[in-house]
């Protein structure tokens, strides 16, 4: 490894930095400085080219502390040449985004460029026609070290890059930040893999699966911007602690049109201000549920009991019942939409009602045919045949009554789960219902069973182990015809209805075609400290393989017993603090006031999960519950035991601890009172 004052090449690798900073600000100032006062037809048309030109100017900043590029490519050959003897090569330096000179040329390729693919992905067994590899070190934004690595210099022994370990254990103090310089190349293979297909990434923890797919989300709009432009694209995080996590990932490699957010946020067509027993949730959650909605949506539509009879001037059309009961059997028989065969029956009824003129000898067009179908006799059929329903009070109904429900939850439901599911207190109204999570995830089924919901070109889906099939159902229904990224960890789930296979999850979903990859390379999590929390596996998710960290530091990893209760837990807070990095305090909810009392009265200041670290205040109180996804340098982990008590049940609680044991990225301190789990010993 080269550092400053030892290498020429040093100063020529900073002299090109410093010239595509140039270059990038020149791009900057050139979309600035466009005029569109007299390019567009109207004030729609600039009121959407002054957008996109704003999100344009966002996406060239340049981040002062994020280096422009992190590596470079010394081709044998020019990419896409014939590889003739004497062909000249070229060299390319790999960033976050593409910079070029005044003159259009490169200075910087996008990561996400072919050219550049060779940077994860090229070895001494296959060089990929790539002579040279080299690494950049920084210091913040300065450019202060370089590696490098000759491919085709059998001779050179293999070894680990100390750059590149140097950044992957880099202390991080902030929201998460991109992975772009130390993609591994089983990640490349997922992150480039194509829009049409599925994947769904099973990863324990520090493997970067949630990385991995927000840089697919970021590949993948460089690949087809044009169409995801059109289709959208969403990022479906577990909560917005976690979101607010890692919201600045896509803008630092320039992509700012991602929607994110939680299942929550999808389905809220109503407020939640209630919450279910588990046995309850778990029910609601149930895929069964869906059928019991379709069956009680269906059963407003009943057989027509007389005919109609339409009066146009000084004729009148009569349509017979037998042929009202044809189309109604026929509609229900499309299994389309119960709102799209609504407003398609009086076209039906219309479209008889026409047959019947031709065959008089009249000639009517489409005008006719929709003055037929709006005619009040039709709407008044159209309404006691086909009615409309709301979705919430569809629900409601449900929930609150129990003929209505048993009706429909026939050999669905058992006798115990209807009057599991039954509010003990029926509400009036749908605005006065108490609703629940679970109840706001039916409602979301109950609409679209009545009208088509928008599908995405792609979505991720983070933390998918903690999702119920109902919940997944509701996902999959925003990428019916687009794809999808799942990513999770069977061993992490800590819901009562947590995933228990991939497949069936996929198959709720909707996406059963999907390819499952498992990252067990951990980046993230020393080696000391994930296997002692692999100890958990056998009991939480046995066979599944154990993450084997590649990490050369083993980290800093300690138990110690807290004699003196939450001062010990302080002077372990404040000895890590001494280090350089953010340190995350995680404890079981109900322990959490006690110690933020005990910080408080120490003077260490400290955060909520979800509110942003500085370099003055580093520590971050986290309640067990909410832990999941989020990672620190340093973590002080507090009674064992309690994380596991705090559960309803032993399995969920040894899960919660599994992940409570593997936010830390660079040490642990494990503090208790009581006992440890015995599977941890």
């Amino acid at each position: 490894m080269s550092t400053p004052g030892h290498d020429d090449p040093l100063s020529k690798e900073r002299s090109h930095l410093a010239a595509s900073r140039s270059a990038l600000r020149a791009m900057r100032e050139d979309v600035e400085s466009l005029d569109i006062t007299d390019v567009t037809a109207n004030w729609v048309n600039a009121a959407v080219l002054e957008a996109q030109i704003e999100q344009r100017i966002k996406a060239l900043a340049d981040l002062s502390e994020t280096p422009l590029f992190f590596g470079r490519l010394d081709y044998l050959h020019a990419p896409g040449a014939e590889q003739a003897e004497g062909g000249e090569g070229e060299r390319f330096y790999v960033g976050r985004r593409h910079v070029h000179d005044a003159d259009g040329d490169p200075m910087v390729i996008d990561w996400r460029a072919p050219v550049s693919q060779p940077f994860y992905r090229a070895s001494k067994k296959d060089p990929q026609d790539v002579s040279l590899r080299r690494r950049f070190g920084y210091t913040g934004g300065d450019l202060t070290a370089y590696e490098d690595e000759h491919l085709l210099d059998t001779a050179e022994a293999a070894t680990t890059s100390r750059l590149l370990q140097q950044e992957i254990e880099r202390p991080r103090v902030g929201p998460m930040r991109d992975i772009v310089a130390t993609i591994q190349p089983e990640q490349d293979e997922i992150v480039r893999a194509g829009l049409a297909g599925s994947v769904c990434v099973q990863g324990g923890p520090g493997t970067g699966k949630t990385a991995v797919g927000l840089h697919r989300v970021a590949y993948l709009l460089y690949a087809h911007r044009e169409r995801l432009a059109r289709t959208g694209t969403l990022v479906i995080g577990p909560n917005r602690s976690f979101l607010h996590y890692i919201e600045q990932v896509l803008p630092a490699l320039g992509e700012l049109t991602v929607r994110q957010a939680t299942v929550d946020d999808l389905v809220a067509h109503v407020e939640v201000r209630g919450t279910d027993e588990a046995p309850t949730a778990v029910i609601k959650g149930d895929a069964r549920m869906a059928e019991v909605l379709r069956r009680a949506l269906y059963s407003h539509v009943v057989p027509p009991t007389e005919g109609v009879v339409v009066v146009r001037g000084s004729r009148r059309w009569r349509v017979p019942v037998y042929e009202l009961e044809e189309i109604v059997r026929e509609l229900l028989a499309r299994d389309i939409r119960y709102g799209a065969a609504r407003e398609a029956l009086p076209q039906r009824i219309a479209h008889a009602v026409l047959v019947q003129m031709e065959r008089a000898g009249e000639a009517p067009d489409d005008r006719v045919q929709n003055a037929v179908a709006r005619n009040a006799a039709v709407k008044s059929l159209v309404k006691s045949v086909w009615p409309q329903v709301d979705p919430a009070r569809l629900v409601l109904r449900l929930l609150t009554d129990a003929d209505f429900l048993a009706e429909h939850a026939e050999g669905v439901l058992t006798g115990d789960e209807q009057k599991a599911v039954l509010w003990v207190k029926p509400a009036r109204s749908v605005k006065s219902a108490r609703w629940s999570p679970a109840d706001a995830v039916l409602i979301d089924e109950a609409t679209d069973l009545i009208e088509r919901t928008h599908s995405l070109g792609h979505v991720v889906l983070d933390e998918a182990q903690d999702l119920s099939p109902m919940q997944y159902r509701a996902v999959g229904r925003r990428c019916t015809t687009g794809s999808a990224t799942v990513l999770g960890d069977l061993a992490q789930g800590t819901t009562p209805w947590a995933t228990r296979s991939w497949e069936e999850a996929l198959g709720h979903l909707g996406k059963g075609e999907a390819v499952v990859e498992e990252l067990t390379a951990g980046f993230r999590v020393p080696t000391d400290v994930i296997a002692y929390a692999s100890r958990l596996l056998p009991h939480i998710a046995p066979g599944l393989t154990p993450v084997a960290s590649i990490r050369e530091n083993p980290g800093f990893f300690d138990i110690r017993t807290a004699d003196a209760g939450p001062a010990d837990v302080v002077a372990a807070c404040r000895e890590l603090l001494e280090r350089e990095g953010s340190v995350g305090l995680i404890a079981a909810d109900a322990r959490v006031p006690e110690l933020a009392a005990a910080l408080a009265a120490a003077g260490i200041g400290h955060v909520g999960p979800g509110e942003e670290t500085t370099h003055a205040t580093r520590l971050t109180l986290v309640p067990a519950s909410l832990a999941k996804g989020l990672e620190y340098d340093y973590v002080v982990l507090d009674e064992p035991q309690a994380v596991v008590d705090g559960e309803p049940d032993e399995r969920t609680g040894l899960r919660r601890l599994y992940v409570a044991l593997t936010r830390a990225v660079s040490g642990l301190v494990v503090t208790h009172t009581t006992g440890l789990p015995p599977q941890l010993t």
